[in-house]
């Protein structure tokens, strides 16, 4: 009697402590100034306002330089507006990159997008497949061989570089189009990235496609792939970015003048006495526009992805 007598005079005891610990809690939250949510909210939209200008000078730089009239984009008494906001609008510097007969830039941008396209596809088929063997597969040392290729990660591609043009060079692939495209086609990054998206899809509807009499591509193409269009949409934006803007690669081992790539091509519009800023801009921002395209048309996806993450049962 005289136990349990203590015991209910300590759980009052806590009960009374608990209480006003909770009252103060909220009293203190509804005391807060709204004055001082408002100083916190204005120093995160300015801090955020600062990092968003940060971003968006350079790209306002390119657009105001395109635009610039020959031989007027460094002058002297200018407005400091006028190094952002376009004054001028001379359309015809984008068509004359076009037309340039020293430079052909057609041909570069045709390479590019033959290079990065044949990229994209190899990297995204290589890694998806590598991924489902080692996601979903189960052979003698998979953990091990996996683990092994995921430490070529760690190795940085200055190191794997020069082997891999002597490689190159023994095959006798150096400058051709096998060597701009072969070496980019597998990526560790990639297989690992796809790899832990498939390991989160619902076993069952492996267990029961197999019950169904499908073999493993069978699942891995009419099940895998279709629940895996935002991991396959992100890595296709990134290989593709990655490749489009590759500039050291190509220039190693590309030597005539109609396979070079856009970046390397781009490089030719700067004179060893005179550059034309205007024209190299202009080509810059027609360079973008590709990763536009992929970057909205793939992000349907991710949103698609955000919105299955949300889904469960």
């Amino acid at each position: 009697m005289v136990n349990s007598f203590i015991q209910e005079g300590r759980t009052q005891k806590e009960k009374m402590v608990l209480v006003p610990l909770s009252q103060a809690m909220a009293i203190g939250k509804k005391s807060r100034s709204p004055w001082r949510r408002k100083i916190q909210r204005g120093l995160l939209v300015a801090l955020l306002s600062v990092g968003a200008v940060t971003m968006v000078a350079p790209f306002l730089w390119m657009v105001a330089t395109s635009l610039c009239e020959p031989g007027k984009v460094f002058v002297q008494n200018k407005a400091w507006w006028e190094e952002w906001i376009p004054t001028s609008f001379v359309w015809q510097n984008y068509l004359k990159v076009w037309q340039m007969k020293t430079v052909p830039f057609a041909m570069f941008y045709l390479n590019s997008l033959f290079v990065s396209i044949c990229i994209t596809v190899g990297q995204v088929a290589t890694s998806a497949m590598a991924a489902y063997a080692f996601a979903r597969l189960t052979f003698p040392g998979r953990d091990k061989l996996f683990f092994g290729y995921l430490a070529t990660m760690m190795i940085p591609g200055a190191v794997t570089m020069i082997p891999v043009f002597i490689l190159l060079r023994y095959l006798g692939w150096i400058d051709s189009y096998k060597a701009l495209i072969l070496p980019g086609i597998f990526s560790a990054y990639g297989t690992f990235m796809l790899r832990q998206f498939f390991l989160t899809l619902p076993k069952e509807l492996e267990d029961a496609a197999k019950i169904d009499g499908c073999s493993y591509f069978g699942i891995f193409w009419n099940i895998v792939l279709p629940l895996s269009k935002p991991a396959l949409a992100t890595l296709t934006t990134f290989t593709f970015m990655g490749s489009w803007t590759s500039l050291m690669w190509p220039l190693m081992v590309v030597n005539t003048h109609t396979k070079f790539t856009l970046p390397v091509g781009l490089a030719y519009l700067q004179g060893v006495h005179n550059t034309d800023w205007e024209l190299l801009m202009a080509g810059s921002m027609m360079m973008i526009l590709p990763i536009l395209v992929v970057f909205l048309f793939n992000q349907r996806f991710f949103v698609e992805g955000i919105k299955l993450t949300g889904i469960k049962g």
